[in-house]
């Protein structure tokens, strides 16, 4: 057997540290902080969206447009591409510096882990970031080492390692001087480090080093959860943008070229040999010094075609402006040299020709611009922040971000019970002992636990495992004091508990004998009992059946049941798994756990929501049987049906093909084990099934990890649960669970509305800038127009619907399929169906503008009036995309979402600003008070187009 070091049963109440003792501590050693690595600061952020091909394609433009303002005596175009290009890269980088805070803040939740401790002569729970030297810890299997420290007392401790060292294979620990060192383990055998994990056992550990002299922090910086990685989603449309990206590319590119030839055409280029070289001469290295705008399409397009993503560099701005200045220098000299180029300057190109190839291009940015969808990454980054910090709020701390966006799609939820369906309050209900009041029975239940109680604002409250917790409890009600009774009991040898034996024995010195006191299933420990106790020692067999018809009734009402039993051991030689047979049973105690009374409905709205729930539990049949009839998983329509209730050891004799035949079927499997968890997930998966999966215990991880998304409990869960999970459910409540799946379908949700509105834009304004030079309007929008156009429909939209609340509809619907397209027929419908309206009401508008304006001024009252009529029908369609999918009133809960109605003040205030004060930067002249009034009134009719078309949708 495994012992105790002689002498190491210490006295932890008064070695635990005071008050002053832990602010001297803190004072000396430091904090139990590791010092986060040095991120990119926020200059350099900022820099970083000048990358963007968009905004550097915008500013040659702007030097372009100034060069030739300067000749012409006006710049102020130029000036303004350069304020919206500021706008514009000072919005993108608030909104990403805003959602890396988001995410700051959810990583710092790590430090605010529960860790047990000694204060003040009481056994305490306090943050792992308030831990420091010389703290006595207690730690139990699945726990995680909060700092560095030895080993004062230990029972069968082996220690996962593998952050440290990458050894799968876990390592023995135990008291110093009590083993030995070996080869095969990095560290000390008596020596715990931050970061690892306990995989079995427990013991007592005293703090050596916190923080940055811990050795974990000198080996791997800060354990912050990545959140740089793509989720799926975002891969799939930044798919979209470049499928988007190259037709709109391909538009601006065709555009250009068919401008000039219709300029060729109608005589606006009547140039001599000599004009004609230098203009090509121009275009071929300006086409090389912006190689690193149109590379990248070309790579995009390849991709697109191939289904091979491009992994090459990016190119050099730097290169790229060199070398197109020496082909132009190249080219230019042997021009001149040759003699086919004038060495005259005023004879290379005509002003008249520059600014009429500088409009073409301008119409090509502003296509580009426009075209692109840039918004729709920003738009994923903006809507995991907002829903990752609002399922935090609502007890869903997300670990990893794929989980907000997985959770959405869950067609199957593999549930716990207890404390997740249950209220996880336990008591005892009744016991069942078979002698009362008996000291050696109250040392059984008190030996054989390794929870503590704690007292906090004057009430008790449980450290450890709630089961125990209650015990515990009972004992202190009976008038003796728990932990005097383990302190007084010489305990020699330990078997932890597991799920797999389902027992926890304690082996003690009482006197001069030896007993082992065994606690764990009924039916296990009155199965492995030949005798019991009465007045005198009595044959077990007689009674057994009448023991185990009562331990039923009290599972048929939904209760738990706890066995106790023990042995007197002559052989101190052998193991304890060789002793637990022939035992003395003791009798049992009911435990009560009541199911929370918001299960039901949640049950019922997953029901609803074409989920299926499958309750995984170690409790007996009997017992989870009725918690499933409780919660609604069971009723008359499937109890009968073969597979409905299945135990573990009926699991286990069926084969994979068996078990898919009644996968469908299954809503309880009972004494089940943690593999056989891991096995319904992956047979769940196989068939194309999207499995969030429930767990608390270390032997939990293996389903944790390869569910779709992992939830560990976040009170009762072991730290190897939680570090397998994916979300982490801060009260252990399967309604929050449901509240996870409507924050992932709403984030769904918003962005298929932010690609509905953006879309639709897109369609419009690309198509109307195509269209309206060969109507003879050279640029219905301006390029600083159509930047500010793209601010509306790109940073803002992405703002106002990202933090749309979800609504309870989303839970009517059926799953999502994992691998479906995010743009569906109905959002193709209601795009094309704008679209379509909007480009008849703005070519109407363009015709009539051709025909009234007959000077400078009245076009460009028109063209302000054009402008105008067009942002207000994008506001108005913001509202008609903010309930798309939802089949409500367009206004309904508008009040509520307070960042839209925001944006939506800014936008009008902000357009209000640029039509009256843009004046030559913007291109327009004030409206009057009666143009505004027709304008708002008039793109209003967008708001009752959509109620027509929602009211359509319902009457089919």
């Amino acid at each position: 057997m495994v012992l105790y070091k002689k002498g190491l049963k210490m006295d932890y109440m008064s070695m635990g540290l005071s008050d002053v003792d832990v602010l001297m501590s803190r004072k000396e050693n430091g904090e139990n902080i590791v010092t986060p690595t040095k991120k990119t600061p926020w200059w350099k952020l900022y820099l970083e969206k000048f990358n963007d091909p968009i905004i550097r394609i915008l500013i040659i433009a702007a030097v372009i447009s100034i060069i030739v303002g300067f000749v012409e005596g006006s710049f102020f175009e130029g000036i303004g591409i350069i304020i919206a290009i500021f706008l514009a890269t000072g919005l993108s980088f608030f909104n990403e510096f805003k959602a890396g805070k988001e995410f700051d803040i959810l990583n710092k939740v790590s430090d605010e882990n529960p860790v047990k401790t000694v204060r003040n002569g009481k056994y305490t729970s306090i943050p792992k970031r308030d831990v420091v030297v010389g703290d006595i810890v207690i730690l139990e299997t699945g726990e995680e080492v909060p700092a560095d420290g030895e080993i004062l007392e230990s029972v069968l401790v082996e220690v996962d390692e593998s952050k440290l060292t990458g050894e799968s294979v876990a390592a023995k620990k135990s008291v110093r001087g009590t083993g030995e060192e070996s080869k095969e383990n990095a560290y000390p055998y008596y020596f715990l480090l931050s970061g690892t994990n306990i995989v079995s056992g427990h013991c007592v550990m005293k703090v050596k080093a916190v923080g940055d002299k811990a050795d974990v922090a000198q080996t791997i910086r800060a354990s912050i959860e990545d959140v740089e990685g793509k989720t799926p989603l975002t891969r799939q449309l930044e798919g979209l943008s470049k499928i988007i990206g190259v037709g709109g590319f391909s538009f601006a590119f065709l555009t250009f070229i068919s401008m000039m030839i219709m300029g060729i055409v109608n005589g606006h280029f009547d140039l001599s040999l000599s004009q004609w070289l230098f203009t090509g001469i121009m275009f071929i290295s300006t086409g090389v010094l912006i190689k690193p705008v149109w590379n990248p399409i070309i790579h995009d397009l390849i991709e697109i075609i191939t289904k091979v993503e491009y992994k090459g560099k990016e190119d050099n701005w730097l290169k790229s402006i060199s070398f197109g200045v020496i082909t132009f220098a190249v080219f230019l000299g042997a021009g001149i040299l040759s003699g086919y180029i004038s060495k005259n300057q005023a004879d290379w190109i005509t002003l008249s020709v520059a600014k009429e190839i500088l409009e073409y291009f301008m119409i090509a940015v502003t296509i580009i611009v426009v075209a692109v969808p840039e918004g729709l990454p920003m738009s994923v980054t903006l809507s995991l922040a907002y829903s990752m910090r609002k399922m935090t709020a609502s007890n869903n701390l997300v670990r990893k971000m794929h989980a907000c966006e997985t959770i959405g799609a869950a067609t199957v939820i593999c549930t716990d019970k207890t404390g997740t369906l249950t209220m996880n309050k336990m008591t005892v209900f009744e016991d069942k002992l078979t002698i009362k009041n008996d000291d050696f029975i109250k040392k059984l239940i008190s030996v054989n636990s390794t929870a503590h109680l704690e007292e906090k604002n004057g009430e008790i409250e449980v450290m450890g495992n709630p089961t125990e917790g209650a015990l515990l409890l009972w004992i202190n009600s009976q008038g003796d004091d728990y932990d005097m009774i383990r302190k007084n009991t010489k305990i020699i040898s330990q078997m932890p508990f597991s799920s797999e034996k389902k027992m926890m024995a304690t082996l003690i010195k009482d006197d001069n004998d030896y007993f082992l006191l065994v606690k764990g299933a009924t039916e296990v420990i009155l199965e492995n009992s030949t005798m019991y106790m009465e007045k005198t020692l009595l044959n077990i067999q007689e009674k057994k059946q009448l023991f185990h018809d009562e331990i039923i009734g009290y599972q048929h009402r939904g209760m738990r049941t706890l066995g106790f039993a023990y042995r007197k051991i002559e052989n101190l030689h052998t193991s304890i798994e060789d002793e637990l047979h022939d035992l003395l049973w003791c009798g049992f105690i009911v435990i009560s756990d009541p199911v929370r009374p918001d299960v039901p409905d949640a049950i019922k709205m997953c029901r609803d929501a074409g989920i299926d729930v499958k309750v995984i539990t170690g409790d007996n049949h009997l017992m989870a049987t009725e918690i499933g009839r409780q919660i609604g998983s069971i009723d008359k329509t499937n109890e009968n049906k073969k597979g409905t209730v299945l135990t573990g050891p009926e699991f286990n004799a069926m084969n994979d093909d068996e078990v898919r035949g009644i996968l469908s079927n299954l809503k309880i499997l009972s004494r089940a084990k943690p593999l056989d968890k891991l096995r319904t997930v992956k047979l769940l998966k196989e068939r194309g099934e999207v499995v969030a999966v429930t767990g608390d215990g270390t032997n939990d991880a293996p389903a944790l990890n390869y569910a779709d998304v992992g939830l560990a409990m976040g009170k009762t869960g072991t730290s190897v649960a939680k570090e397998a999970s994916d979300i982490i459910l801060l009260d252990d409540s399967f309604t929050s669970i449901v509240n996870a799946v409507m924050w992932g379908r709403s984030l769904y949700k918003n962005i298929q509305r932010f690609i509905v509105f953006q879309l639709t834009i897109n369609v419009v304004a690309v198509v109307i800038a195509f269209i309206g030079p060969f109507m003879g309007i050279s640029l219905p929008f301006t390029v600083t127009q159509m930047l500010w156009i793209n601010l509306i429909m790109d940073t803002f939209a992405a703002l106002a619907l990202a933090t749309e609340p979800p609504q309870v509809s989303v839970m009517k619907e059926k799953p999502r399929k994992s691998n479906d397209f995010i743009i569906t027929r109905d959002m193709a419908v209601q795009i094309f169906t704008f679209a379509t309206l909007f480009f008849v009401v703005m070519l109407i508008m363009m015709f009539y503008i051709k025909s009234i304006s007959k000077d400078l001024v009245s076009f460009k009252y028109m063209q302000s009036l054009f402008f105008n009529i067009f942002v207000f029908m994008q506001v108005w369609n913001l509202f008609n995309a903010r309930v798309f999918g939802s089949g409500t009133f367009v206004f309904k809960g508008f009040l509520k979402n307070k960042a839209f109605i925001t944006i939506i003040f800014m936008i009008t205030i902000m357009q209000f600003m640029v039509i009256q004060f843009g004046g030559d930067i913007m291109r327009t002249v004030p409206l009057s008070f009666r143009d505004w009034v027709i304008t708002i009134g008039a793109t209003f009719a967008v708001v009752i187009a959509g109620e027509l078309m929602r009211v359509l949708k319902k009457s089919k």
